[in-house]
């Protein structure tokens, strides 16, 4: 804004203002240009000049009728809240109330007009009456959204109008004063729960989508939860340390986010996929408890419960085994979900090593809210004439079965088949089914067994008359189980086996420490590769590095893995091991973990810790179907933000600082 004034006041005449902009320019406008001997500089006016000069324009305005006086002072009625709209109850009534919100409905009934207003505490009817004319005549201007202040009296309804669904059914405010704050275009959706629209519509305009309540209901639970953890790990000798976002690019594990240094020319930093370094680290350092709620980067291909950007509750306690870590976990996650959610937790929870999760469930994370466990019955069906059950087994494979309870009686022969094509698309070649019904066994593979082998079939499921038994065999054992597995979940929710209601806890425990990558041709980190490995598998490490299990641990709830953690190792000989076996050379070593192992030779205290996804935490608690509803700004599944438009192109300019050139 130019802070020079016109020498002649017909130029500021000229000049089309709106009122509010004119009053506020004047204020502006006291500054002189003097040209001349002292050309280009500013002579600001001392204070008293300053002042006449403004009074002078006032009146100047006034007596050409372009300032109204009484508008000049009424221009903001200054309508200061002193109370919450979903605060409002039965004893406030008679009490002068000052409010302010968006609108969430007006009502034009004739003679009054009702206006619904919201704020993040709820919402509160106010009406206006043709009595208190301006504010009536303002009311009369607004519209869904705009945002205003109002002035008025608490009073009960009338028993007739009484509205009992929303906490502020049983008053309404008579509104004296009302103040449009802000107008608003017309929404592309409506601001309220169960809005039937397009969820790329709804992340297009997320700061509308964020104004339901059911939003802001997520999100007031998540800053709880947040307060939750600290509250508990602040009283149980937690230090909370920032670590860096801009790092060193460690490449084992997922895919870094990278970002170019433009001091450091042709060099980038990554954005971490964990703090796990650094809080081994600060174990070094002596901190001995450490906590950070963090933001990681990862980048990879997404699905409904992970983002590329996501919150991690991120902890490291030194000298501690797995016991420590475990019960102190279930103190943290049993005070969080009862401060929050007042349900009870009984603690501690079950505990399941790897191998019999993956036996009897098929996955690392089982859901245990219903049962149909998988049965193994590969030492019964190894010599039969079933080529498909037989040749599994001698390829070195499994045959594993599931009891669907009642099944004979809830699946035709066409479902039967469809079961069958739902478990090729789980991986598996196909499904083997013995049918159990009143008129004895039904089944396309029951000649292929005598009567013997197949009662003892039969038996070892458990199988009764009205029973479907489904088995799946391969070559590969462990197809077997995660396809099996899937079709095990699958039964679950569509014969609405799982309790919602249920909350079960599951600690897996002793996962391989190494898994074979076929396509690097070489072992791998199951998690990390400072994770330690059981103490009498060590010598594994030399013989057979695939059977040697881990310091590891995941907590699980109702199916979904909510966080996971190992004892570290602290051993340099141990760990020059491990990176041995991992086919790590020692100078790749010292390029990607250096700073790590320079530290390690000042002494490293035995550590463990462990970190929880919070996104994914909080989902669960409050019953989401989607992640993204408890993010405020998410990301689609293909990395981007609807709002923003990101990612995006950058100038060339930009590029050349970072010495970049793009080629795609």
């Amino acid at each position: 804004m130019n802070r020079s004034m016109p020498s002649n006041t017909p130029e500021l005449k000229s000049r089309n203002y709106s009122r509010d902009l004119r009053f506020i320019a004047l204020k502006e406008q006291v500054g002189f240009s003097k040209q001349g001997g002292t050309a280009g500089k500013t002579l600001v006016p001392d204070t008293y000049i300053r002042e006449r000069v403004f009074l002078f324009i006032i009146f100047y305005l006034i007596l050409d009728k372009k300032l109204n006086i009484k508008e000049m002072f009424d221009m903001k009625k200054n309508i200061k809240r002193n109370f919450h709209c979903g605060d409002l109850r039965q004893e406030h009534d008679g009490k002068e109330v000052c409010l302010a919100g968006w609108v969430q409905t007006r009502r034009d009934l004739g003679g009054l007009i009702f206006v619904d207003l919201r704020d993040r505490s709820g919402i509160v009817q106010v009406v206006f009456n043709p009595e208190q004319k301006e504010a009536f005549e303002t009311a009369d201007k607004i519209r869904s959204e705009y945002v205003i202040a109002v002035r008025g009296k608490v009073v009960k309804r009338p028993e007739e109008n009484v509205n009992p669904k929303i906490a502020t059914g049983y008053i309404e405010v008579i509104g004296e004063e009302l103040e449009i704050l802000s107008a608003a275009k017309t929404p592309p959706f409506a601001i309220e729960d169960d809005v039937k629209v397009d969820e790329s519509v709804r992340l297009k305009y997320r700061y509308l989508d964020l104004r339901r309540p059911k939003m802001q209901h997520n999100f007031i639970f998540r800053s709880k939860v947040y307060k939750a953890i600290r509250d508990f790990l602040d009283e149980n000798g937690f230090l909370e340390v920032e670590t860096p976002i801009l790092t060193k690019s460690t490449p084992e594990g997922a895919r870094d986010f990278l970002v170019p240094s433009r001091l450091n020319p042709g060099e980038f930093y990554a954005l971490p996929q964990s703090p796990q370094l650094f809080k081994q680290i600060l174990m070094v350092s002596g901190m001995e408890r450490y906590y950070q709620i963090a933001r990681c980067f990862r980048d990879e291909d997404l699905r409904a419960d992970r983002q590329p950007e996501f919150t991690q509750l991120d902890m490291e306690m030194s000298f501690v085994d797995i016991d420590d870590v475990i019960s102190l976990n279930e103190r943290l996650i049993k005070y969080v979900v009862e401060k929050v959610t007042g349900r009870k937790v009984e603690i501690p929870f079950p505990r399941m090593s790897y191998k019999d999760a993956m036996e009897k469930y098929g996955s690392d994370k089982p859901d245990t809210r219903f049962g149909m466990e998988m049965v193994d019955v590969s030492d019964l069906v190894g010599n039969a004439d079933f080529k498909v059950f037989s040749q599994a087994i001698q390829g070195g494979g499994c045959v594993k079965g599931l009891n669907i309870k009642n099944g004979s009686e809830i699946f035709s022969r066409r479902q039967i088949d469809e079961l069958v094509e739902k478990s090729k698309e789980f991986g598996s070649k196909g499904l083997a089914w013995i049918n159990i019904t009143s008129e004895g066994i039904k089944s396309p593979i029951s000649k292929f067994f005598d009567e013997a082998t197949l009662k003892q079939i039969i038996d070892r499921l458990q199988g009764e008359i009205g029973d479907l038994l489904i088995f799946v065999a391969d070559t590969n054992a462990e197809l077997v189980m995660t396809s099996l597995g899937s079709m095990r979940l699958y039964l679950g929710k569509t014969l609405n086996l799982i309790d919602k209601n249920e909350m079960n806890f599951l600690w897996v425990t002793e996962f391989p420490l190494l898994e074979y990558s076929e396509e690097e041709k070489r072992y791998v980190a199951k998690h990390h590769p400072f994770t330690s490995p059981m103490d009498e598998d060590i010598p594994l490490l030399d013989t057979d590095p695939a059977k040697v299990r881990s310091k590891a641990y995941d907590i699980i709830l109702n199916g979904t893995e909510l966080g996971g953690g190992s004892i570290r190792i602290y051993d340099a000989a141990l760990q020059k091991k491990m990176f041995e076996v991992l086919g790590i050379s020692e100078e790749r070593a010292v390029q990607n973990f250096g700073f790590l192992l320079r530290a390690f030779e000042y002494g490293v205290p035995p550590h463990g810790g462990i970190a929880y996804g919070l996104d994914r935490f909080i989902m669960l608690l409050l019953g989401l179907d989607s992640i993204r509803d408890c993010i405020a700004f998410p990301k689609t599944q293909n990395a981007s933000c609807l709002m923003t438009q990101a990612p995006s192109e950058v100038e060339a300019r930009q590029l050349k600082e970072l010495h970049i050139q793009v080629n795609i």
